[in-house]
């Protein structure tokens, strides 16, 4: 993969929206969640989403790899539908890496055979070359001297790189994160957006939902701000951060900053 460097969205491949949504709409009842959410996301690219708490900004990232069925709409990934009926749903989120803020780790597996299991059960790897590949993943994200320890004798940041290296050892063509370091405490976010840093400088396509200013200014090609289930606004860090013109935007970063 290239280096992330040169000038701003240098190494994005424009030519090739690796995801595509079409007119997404998600209704839990009476409850609109997505209102006509249209996006696309260039291969290589790194997106942020920011937004206030229901905004829809986990609703969007659970459609696109079909943890949530949307009500109406289309996505794409790679030029194939998969809001279509006859999609292999399990092949689609082998490629759709997903870190979660709980980090779903089994509390009976150490952190090899955690980053081992969906490598055997999904993909049919052989113990042997999962096991390889599980320690090649666990090291580069600075746990290869904690292979063999469970998540109770881990930290949440620590725990928080096993369910990283777990999504990376599935080879996934983009990777989505959901607040991975909301559930964090403070001292432990550095060693996490560490590694997703690393990984967007790596090339790694990225769809990135998180409260953290910095991590998107730094990291981010494109930085979008939802609200009430709609794209406010979206352009690069300096230009939502610096020069937002929606007001919504505006009262929303005087918040937080």
């Amino acid at each position: 993969m290239d280096d992330k460097t040169g000038a701003p969205g240098s190494h994005v491949n424009y030519d090739e929206p690796v995801v595509r949504i079409e007119g997404l709409k998600k209704a839990f009842d009476d409850n609109v969640v997505l209102r006509n959410v249209n996006l696309e996301v260039y291969r290589g690219e790194v997106v942020v989403i920011l937004g206030p708490s229901g905004s829809g900004k986990s609703t969007m990232l659970r459609c696109i790899n079909l943890l949530e069925t949307p009500t109406d709409g289309r996505i794409f990934f790679e030029d194939t539908e998969i809001t279509g009926k006859k999609v292999d749903i399990n092949k689609v989120r082998a490629q759709l890496g997903m870190v979660f803020q709980s980090f779903n780790l089994f509390p009976h597996l150490t952190a090899k055979g955690n980053v081992m299991l969906a490598q055997r059960k999904v993909l049919g790897r052989s113990k042997e070359e999962a096991e390889r590949i599980a320690v090649e993943e666990l090291t580069k994200v600075g746990l290869g001297e904690r292979i063999d320890y469970k998540p109770a004798e881990l930290s949440g940041g620590q725990q928080q790189r096993v369910a990283i290296a777990r999504a990376l050892a599935m080879r996934p063509h983009v990777m989505l994160f959901d607040e991975a370091t909301s559930a964090l405490d403070p001292e432990l976010v550095r060693d996490v957006l560490g590694v997703m840093k690393e990984l967007a400088r790596g090339g790694m396509t990225m769809i990135v939902v998180t409260h953290e200013m910095g991590f998107a200014r730094d990291v981010a090609d494109r930085v979008i701000f939802m609200d009430g289930g709609v794209i406010v606004e979206e352009g690069t860090p300096e230009e939502v951060f610096d020069h937002p013109k929606s007001d919504r935007t505006k009262d929303f970063l005087g918040h937080i900053a």
